[in-house]
């Protein structure tokens, strides 16, 4: 498992490098703004259930932190994905990751990177497994729109908060209710 994490931690600040040269940034840009990343994982177990359209095995939410890897039940699907108003299920893929872009990296990049709706549900007869890693910035990290994103007429969307702030905001709340980032547009 630690060797896991040490290789998941990196993958993570491999696509952080990607996303910020993507956005025309530096490569370590999104490395230095979230400062000393906490990572967390989930081991998360949904047992067979009957009747499944009566539970979640987790409600539509984003996620509050930076980014997720997550390891799917390559048996049983149950990632389900908000597209156009609909829930589509993400089939697992062997040798393959879901990365879920969470809503720190949707403010740094002013929008143009969107953190996904997504939720779980449980299966009629099969039980599910999933591994989630979470990368999460530094408590006091600034979260805010890259300035050269904000420049040429966008403006900021956003306006700054500290992951703490945010992550506060995130849990004092039900999951599923609005987008958390909607309580701090500019």
């Amino acid at each position: 498992v630690s060797d896991y994490c040490v290789q998941v931690r990196e993958l993570g600040y491999r696509l952080q490098e990607l996303i910020s040269e993507s956005l025309g940034l530096e490569k370590d840009y999104i490395k230095k703004v979230l400062g000393e990343q906490g990572q967390h994982m989930a081991v998360n177990y949904y047992p067979p259930c009957p009747q499944p359209e009566l539970t979640y095995g987790l409600p539509g939410h984003t996620d509050p932190n930076a980014l997720t890897i997550l390891l799917q039940d390559l048996q049983v699907a149950g990632l389900q994905v908000l597209k156009d108003g609909k829930w589509l299920a993400v089939n697992p893929q062997p040798n393959a990751f879901v990365i879920n872009i969470g809503d720190q990296l949707q403010a740094l990049s002013n929008g143009t990177y969107k953190s996904v709706w997504h939720r779980a549900i449980v299966n009629t007869d099969k039980p599910r497994m999933s591994v989630a890693s979470f990368l999460c910035p530094y408590d006091h990290a600034l979260i805010s729109p890259a300035k050269p994103l904000t420049q040429h007429g966008c403006g900021a969307v956003y306006r700054d908060f500290t992951y703490a702030e945010y992550y506060s905001k995130f849990w004092g709340r039900n999951l599923d209710q609005e987008h958390c980032l909607e309580l701090f547009k500019n």
